[in-house]
C-alpha cells in the first residue's frame, strides 16, 4: 500500500489506446514474458553472458529506435521501459522480426526498474522525446526530475552517456537547466551543431518524423563525472 514513505510510482498518460493488431498481442503473450527483466534486484551485465556494455532507453515508443541500436551493437544488452502497451506491442514485433537476442523490454515504469539496477551498471541511457506535459501543472510528471537525473548518475559508470533529446524547447531548457545543476554529468557540446545536429550514431523514428514540437529537435549529449 501507498505510504508517505513509500509512494506507489505512477506512469501519467494512456497506458494503451488503439487495439493492438493481433500478431503483436500474440507475440506479447509469448515473446515478451522471455525477455522482460526479472523480478526483483538484477544486474543488466548479467542477462547476456559476455556483453560488453549495458544500455537503457527510457520511454522507446514504437522501439524503432532500440531495435536498431540493438541490431548494429550485438554485443551490447539494451534494456528498454515503456509504460505504454502500444508501444511494447510494437516493439515486441521489432525484437521477433530482426531477430535480436539483446533486448530486454520492462513494460511499466522506468524509476521502477532502475531502483532494482546496481550502482556504475549502464554504459549509456537514452530519453528521446518523452512526453513534454507542457500544462505548467503537470511539469511534475516529465521524466527528467533531479530525483531522476541523481538516480540515472547512480547507474553510470564514470564516463557513461547520458542522451536527451526533444523537439520542445521548453522541455529542452528544463531538461538542460536539471541536468547541468546535478554535480555528476558535464556537457559534450562545444559549438550549437554539437547539439542542433543529430549525433552520427542517432536513428530517426517515425515519431521525430512527424515534427510534433515547436522547434528543430535538439540533442543533449552527456558525460558522467
Amino acid at each position: 500500500m501507498e505510504d508517505a514513505a513509500h509512494p506507489l510510482l505512477r506512469s501519467y498518460g494512456r497506458i494503451k489506446s488503439r487495439p493492438i493488431k493481433p500478431r503483436q498481442a500474440a507475440l506479447v503473450e509469448t515473446l515478451l514474458p522471455s525477455i522482460r527483466p526479472p523480478e526483483g534486484p538484477f544486474d543488466p551485465r548479467e542477462l547476456m553472458p559476455g556483453a560488453a556494455e549495458a544500455w537503457l532507453e527510457i520511454g522507446f515508443g514504437g522501439g524503432e529506435h532500440m531495435a536498431s541500436q540493438a541490431a548494429r551493437r550485438p554485443d551490447v544488452l539494451i534494456v528498454g521501459c515503456e509504460p505504454f502497451l502500444n508501444g511494447v506491442a510494437s516493439a515486441v514485433r521489432h525484437v521477433d522480426e530482426q531477430g535480436l537476442s539483446n533486448v530486454r523490454i520492462h513494460d511499466g515504469d522506468a524509476r521502477e526498474l532502475a531502483a532494482r539496477m546496481p550502482t556504475g551498471c549502464l554504459s549509456r541511457v537514452f530519453i528521446l522525446f518523452p512526453d513534454p506535459w507542457p500544462k505548467a501543472r503537470h511539469h511534475k510528471r516529465r521524466i527528467v526530475q533531479p530525483e531522476m537525473v541523481a538516480e540515472l548518475a547512480r547507474l553510470l559508470k564514470p564516463g557513461g552517456r547520458l542522451r536527451f533529446a526533444t523537439d520542445v524547447a521548453g522541455y529542452a531548457d528544463w531538461a538542460l537547466e536539471r541536468i547541468l545543476a546535478s554535480p555528476d554529468f558535464d556537457w559534450t557540446a562545444e559549438r550549437a551543431d554539437d547539439w542542433r545536429v543529430p549525433p552520427a550514431d542517432h536513428i530517426t523514428t517515425r515519431y521525430e518524423e512527424k515534427r510534433l514540437g515547436d522547434c528543430e529537435p535538439v540533442f543533449f549529449d552527456f558525460v558522467r563525472r
